[in-house]
């Protein structure tokens, strides 16, 4: 399979997404065994969802051995140097800055796919959100966690913010390397942004 912009952005998603499932389950005191199911669960969990809902099936992780190497290969890492990046980090807050890098690339490569795939651009941004959060709801799940889009904290929304710069930068005549590029940076900076400085997501008055 040719090397696309689409297929770089999900390889360096699972790979971050699924380094961050390694890492929770070290924290979580799990076996290989369990390091491994979040490492895969997280990495591949959103882009097999986007491309369920696409229609496009087999889903692409597992049509190209290059996903599952690549969540295999950050669980190896995960598993076997978690004291060097603890030593970097707390292991929570690296936890959660793999996290945002990987709700970006995956948000945008779901966005990007979809308009490939035909679709509209509003659709396309709401499955791009879809793909960004879906393997942290996995990996949370499997965790044993309420999933980060479920509370107040900005996720989700991160997601949409770069997703929309995307759409918005393709349509101005962006580079789609450089749409992409910015719609992963806005993604990111809004994520760290509101873990930096704790701010919310609007909720119901009571």
């Amino acid at each position: 399979m040719p090397l696309t912009l689409t297929l770089l952005l999900d390889l360096a998603g699972t790979l971050v997404f699924a380094l961050s499932g390694a890492l929770l389950a070290v924290r979580k005191g799990l076996d290989i065994v369990g390091v491994v199911v979040l490492s895969v669960a997280a990495g591949l969990g959103g882009g097999m969802l986007r491309d369920v809902l696409l229609g496009a099936t087999p889903p692409a992780a597992l049509r190209n051995e290059a996903y599952l190497l690549t969540a295999l290969v950050a669980a190896a890492l995960g598993f076997w140097f978690h004291p060097g990046f603890a030593r970097l980090a707390r292991l929570n807050a690296g936890i959660r800055l793999l996290d945002a890098a990987g709700l970006g690339f995956f948000a945008i490569a779901g966005t990007l796919k979809s308009i490939n795939a035909g679709l509209d651009p509003v659709p396309a941004v709401m499955l791009g959100v879809v793909t960004g959060v879906g393997g942290g709801v996995v990996r949370d799940v499997l965790a044993g966690d309420v999933p980060l889009v479920l509370r107040q904290e900005i996720y989700a929304l991160a997601a949409l913010l770069g997703a929309v710069l995307f759409v918005l930068a393709d349509w101005a005549g962006l580079a789609r390397s450089s749409a992409a590029a910015l719609g992963v940076a806005v993604t990111v900076l809004v994520r760290l942004l509101a873990l930096r400085f704790d701010l919310q997501a609007p909720r119901p008055r009571r």
